[in-house]
Order: C-alpha cells, then structure tokens, then sequence
C-alpha cells in the first residue's frame, strides 16, 4: 500500500512529507476521529499555539486528547 502512496513523489522530502501526512489521517481514524475535522481543527488551533509551545500544549493536540466538540 506504501508503495503506491509514494509512487508520485518527486523527491525524498516529498515522500517523507506524504508519509506523515497519512500517518496523522490513519491515526485519527484509529481513534474514531471524523478525519477532515481534525485536520481543520490542526490547521486553525495550532497557529494560534506560542512559538515556544510546551510539549504539554501539543499533547492536548493529539488525536487521542483532542475534544473536536468544543467547537
């Protein structure tokens, strides 16, 4: 399955970035996320983070922590 996901990558960086990017997907979709509002949720909330976040900050972040109904 790999192997086609990073088929059209056009460099090493680019492959590295698709693998990350499906390794966020699949894990909330192991943890019963609706996965684009996840992703909306990341792209709006951790901007907004300090530039020095704590780990502590990031952690609530993640998909087993994140409460998507709090919006």
């Amino acid at each position: 399955m790999g192997r086609k996901n990073w088929l059209f990558s056009t460099s090493p960086q680019g492959a590295e970035a698709n693998t990350i990017f499906m390794t966020v997907i699949e894990t909330a979709k192991a943890n019963g996320l609706d996965v684009f509002k996840y992703l909306k949720t990341l792209l709006e909330r951790l901007p907004q983070l300090p530039d020095f976040a704590t780990s502590h900050q990031y952690q609530a972040y993640l998909p087993w922590n994140i409460d998507l109904e709090a919006d």
